[in-house]
């Protein structure tokens, strides 16, 4: 028993030993295990944490190239107060000539931001900054002032470069970075000049890109919560390599001061228009010539594509380069010039990005399938002063119930009626049932039809077979290009559902 007893010790004793190694070596694992995940833990919080321990050394580098635009300018108003009449060569006539003359004028001032992008004293604002401004004063960050000139302005995406002579002074300039490369929640930072209180510095994240705040056909707006309030216009939006990938331009608030929501135009959209300003003195756009619609589910199921994307063409510029590209009204534009058009508002900022003369390949969908076109770009700007973008007029009963229209072929009786040119022949609606699935969308007498889906229409036959034909191969609604006072525009119209 003792012998038993002892070998049991002896045993509990190795079991022991060899119980504690097989413990160490578990927790030694462990210990191992877990080093190495805190590590690659570390590793990854390093990697996605961009911010600093502190902004002052970015600050302290990019404040000098951020500058201060305080503008004036002569503005009219009234006295307030009639006056009097006096005889001609009275002495009060004078005086109170004078004193009119005075009153109908006063100098107002407004102040923004800029940033130094060359040591010749280029600067980058916002064109609201120095639009209609008789005098301009740029203050730099050591208070030094200069009296600057505009080099040129676009109002369309809000943008301005201005310049000033530095007379020799030591200055600081920034670069413009790539925009494309931001991702949502990167940090940024904003310098500018906030209620005229001097150089400020914020910081925040992106909080969104691609932003269209209905400021203009080529919005493209960064989104951040760093705090931006008036003053700010014009100033630059840092990436934390202390790249320009913003201009701050608006805020949204109810009372003008920061809600944590503002925006700046992106670098890259700003880039192509700095340089041509400073090139050219005005920007020189790419024209293609057309006018477009979002493509709707409805008109996407209408006309037989697999996802509402691209966009739709309702009119043709004639002896415009998508005209002599061959580009025809309900057409849709899925890719230009290698670049994929998801929205409809993607394309006129591509177009307008591309190079003036440039030969670009256009991918559309037309009748269901998928053909490429050449087109040489125009200039947008010369189409504009040549009074090209107005809309070109398209001349263009059977009754329709279930669609809650009726129409006829335009004559001279029904073209004295509208008001339309019977030079061509078309087809116009001349009555549109209340309540219908017409009148819903917005039909109305005197609409001339264009197209039935992305077929012209000429006679009142081939109105009646594409309807006869939808409704045979029984889609829910029909797709048609109309003419409304010159305008072009698709709508579609959904067939009443009957009661069974």
């Amino acid at each position: 028993m003792l012998m038993t007893a002892r070998m049991s010790q002896k045993q509990n004793h190795s079991l022991n030993n060899s119980a504690s190694s097989s413990m160490i070596g578990v927790m030694m694992r462990a210990m191992m295990g877990a080093a190495i995940a805190g590590l690659i833990m570390a590793v990854s919080i390093s990697h996605a944490m961009a911010r600093p321990d502190s902004f002052a050394d970015l600050a302290e580098r990019l404040s000098p190239a951020v500058v201060n635009i305080s503008t004036s300018t002569v503005v009219s108003r009234g006295t307030g107060q009639d006056v009097p009449q006096f005889p001609p060569g009275s002495p009060f006539e004078e005086f109170f000539k004078e004193f009119g003359e005075r009153g109908q004028t006063r100098r107002a001032q407004s102040l923004g931001s800029g940033f130094i992008i060359d040591e010749k004293g280029i600067v980058v604002t916002n064109n609201h900054v120095i639009e209609n401004a008789d005098q301009i004063t740029i203050f730099l960050s050591n208070e030094d002032s200069y009296e600057a000139e505009v080099i040129g302005r676009d109002a369309k995406t809000d943008i301005a470069v201005l310049k000033f002579d530095p007379k020799g002074a030591d200055i600081t300039a920034v670069s413009l970075g790539d925009s494309d490369t931001l991702r949502v929640g990167d940090w940024v930072l904003a310098i500018g000049n906030p209620f005229g209180l001097g150089g400020t510095v914020t910081a925040g994240i992106v909080s969104a890109r691609g932003r269209d705040i209905g400021s203009g056909p080529y919005d493209d707006f960064i989104q951040t919560d760093a705090s931006i309030n008036r003053g700010n216009s014009g100033g630059p939006l840092f990436d934390m390599d202390g790249a320009v990938i913003g201009i701050n331009t608006a805020i949204f608030s109810q009372t003008g001061g920061s809600v944590g929501i503002g925006f700046a135009i992106s670098s890259n959209l700003a880039s192509q228009v700095i340089d041509q300003l400073i090139e050219y003195g005005r920007t020189r756009r790419g024209w293609l010539g057309v006018f477009i619609q979002e493509v709707t589910e409805d008109i996407a199921e209408s006309l037989g594509l697999e996802e509402a994307a691209g966009a739709l063409v309702s009119n043709v510029t004639a002896g415009g380069p998508a005209d002599l590209g061959k580009i025809e009204a309900g057409d849709v534009i899925i890719s230009f010039d290698g670049k994929k058009i998801d929205r409809m508002r993607d394309l006129p900022r591509i177009v307008a990005e591309t190079d003036v003369d440039k030969q670009v390949d256009v991918e559309v969908v037309r009748n269901g399938k998928m053909i490429t076109l050449q087109v040489t770009l125009g200039e947008l700007e010369q189409a504009e002063n040549g009074g090209l973008l107005s809309g070109e007029p398209q001349t263009q009963t059977t009754s329709f119930g279930d669609l809650g229209f009726s129409a006829e072929q335009l004559d001279a009786e029904l073209a004295g009626e509208y008001g339309l040119d019977d030079s061509e022949e078309a087809v116009v609606v001349t009555e549109v049932i209340a309540g219908s699935p017409a009148a819903e969308k917005g039909l109305q007498a005197g609409d001339v039809i264009v197209r039935f889906g992305q077929s012209r229409i000429s006679s009142i036959d081939q109105l009646v077979k594409g309807i006869d034909d939808a409704r045979e191969a029984e889609r829910s609604g029909v797709l048609m290009l109309i003419n409304r006072d010159g305008q072009n525009r698709f709508i579609q119209i959904a067939f009443a559902v009957k009661d069974e």
